[in-house]
C-alpha cells in the first residue's frame, strides 16, 4: 500500500515543480512588461512594438534566471549538506568505523538511495569485520590449546621419577595434540582453497552409490570398534561432480556420525534419485543437537558440544568445509536433529550443473 502512495506522491511533486517553473516564468514575463511600461511612461518615448517585445523578452529572461539563481543557491546549500554527510560517512568507513548509520528519512530521491546503499555497505562490512575477528580469535584459541598441552606434558617428561606408564601416556597425548594441530592446519588450507568465488575444479561423471560404499568401507574399523550397525540403502545414481571434493563431504558426515553415536548404535545412509538431484541422507542414533545448535552448525569453529569436540579432537571446521563444497556444486545441505535421539543430514547434489536428468 505504501509503494503506490510513494509513486503517486512522486508524480504530484514533479507536477508541482513543473507548474512552479512555469509560474515563475510567467511572473518574470509579467514583471518585465510592467517594468518596461513604467520606463516608457517615465521617458515619454515609447519605441516600436517589435522593440518592446524584445525588451520584454530580455528583461523577463533576466528576472527568471535571477529567481532561479536564488532558488538554486538555497537548494545548493541543502545539497552540499547532503554531500558533506555522504563524504563524512565514507571517510569513517574507510577508517574502519562500520557503525555508520545515515538517516534515510530526511533524504529524497537519489540521495535517499545513496544513503540506503551506504547503510547496507556499512552493515555488511561490519558483519565481515566481526567474522574476521572471530575467525582470528578461534584460530588462535585452537592453536594455543594443543600447544599448551604439549608444553605442559613435555615439561612433565623431564621428571626423572616419572614411571614408564605415565611417560608413555604423556607421549601419546603429545602425539595426539600434534595430530590435532596438523588436522587444523589441513582444514584451514582446505577452507582457503575453497573460498574463491569460482574455484577451478574439474568435474567428471561417476556412480555416487559406489563412492558412498567406498567411504563406508574405509571407515569400517571405526564403526566396528564401537559395534555400530551401518545400513545402506543406495539407489544406482550417476552424477557429474568433483569426486574428490564430494568424498570429503561423505567422509566428514560419516566420521561425525561415528564419533557422536554411542556403542551398539545405528547409522543409516540412504541414496535416492530426487527431482532436483541425488539425495543422500546420513542418519544416526547419536547424541543429537538442540535447535539453537542447528542454526549455527555450519559456521566456522562452531561446536555443538564443546567438551565432546575437545575430547575427540574436533576443530569445528569440518561442517564448514562440507557446506562450502556443497555450495560449490550448487547443492544444499540440511539437518534435522533432536537431543538424545540422533541427527539426520541430507545433501542434495544436482545431477549436472546444466540440469542433466537422473540416470
Amino acid at each position: 500500500m505504501r509503494k503506490p502512495l510513494k509513486i503517486l506522491w512522486k508524480i504530484v511533486r514533479e507536477t508541482l515543480q513543473t507548474l512552479l517553473v512555469f509560474a515563475v516564468l510567467g511572473a518574470s514575463w509579467t514583471a518585465a512588461t510592467y517594468v518596461t511600461r513604467f520606463v516608457y511612461t517615465w521617458t515619454g518615448t515609447p519605441p516600436w512594438d517589435y522593440v518592446v517585445q524584445l525588451i520584454d523578452l530580455f528583461v523577463g529572461v533576466m528576472i527568471f534566471f535571477l529567481c532561479m539563481l536564488v532558488v538554486g543557491m538555497f537548494f545548493k546549500h541543502r545539497q552540499m549538506a547532503m554531500l558533506n554527510s555522504i563524504t563524512d560517512a565514507m571517510r569513517r568507513i574507510s577508517q574502519g568505523d562500520f557503525s555508520v548509520k545515515m538517516d534515510e528519512q530526511q533524504w529524497r530521491g537519489e540521495f535517499k538511495m545513496i544513503a540506503s546503499g551506504i547503510n547496507d555497505m556499512a552493515g555488511e562490512l561490519g558483519r565481515m569485520e566481526t567474522m574476521r575477528q572471530d575467525f582470528i580469535s578461534n584460530v588462535s584459541h585452537e592453536i594455543q590449546s594443543p600447544l599448551t598441552s604439549i608444553r605442559g606434558f613435555a615439561r612433565a617428561l623431564r621428571n626423572p621419577r616419572l614411571t614408564e606408564e605415565k611417560r608413555a601416556r604423556y607421549l601419546e597425548i603429545i602425539e595426539g595434540e600434534g595430530r590435532r594441530l596438523s588436522q587444523l592446519s589441513d582444514n584451514l588450507l582446505k577452507l582457503s582453497s575453497l573460498e574463491g568465488d569460482q574455484p577451478a575444479f574439474e568435474k567428471a561423471r561417476y556412480r555416487l552409490d559406489g563412492q558412498l560404499r567406498a567411504v563406508v568401507l574405509a571407515h569400517e574399523p571405526q564403526w566396528l570398534a564401537k559395534r555400530i550397525q551401518v545400513d545402506l540403502d543406495l539407489a544406482e545414481v550417476e552424477i557429474e561432480a568433483t569426486e574428490d571434493l564430494l568424498s570429503q563431504v561423505w567422509t566428514n558426515l560419516l566420521h561425525n556420525s561415528i564419533k557422536f553415536t554411542p556403542e551398539d548404535g545405528m547409522i543409516t545412509i540412504v541414496l535416492k534419485a530426487g527431482e532436483e538431484g541425488a539425495e543422500v541422507t546420513v542418519t544416526d542414533t547419536g547424541v543429537g543437537m538442540s535447535d539453537s545448535d542447528q542454526l549455527h552448525i555450519f559456521e566456522r569453529f562452531y561446536k555443538a558440544d564443546k567438551s565432546r569436540n575437545r575430547a575427540t579432537g574436533g576443530s569445528g571446521l569440518g561442517l564448514s568445509i562440507v557446506k562450502r563444497i556443497v555450495d560449490i556444486h550448487q547443492g544444499r545441505i540440511t539437518v534435522r536433529s533432536e537431543p538424545g535421539k540422533g541427527s539426520a543430514f541430507t545433501v542434495v547434489v544436482p545431477y549436472k550443473g546444466s540440469g542433466d536428468t537422473k540416470q
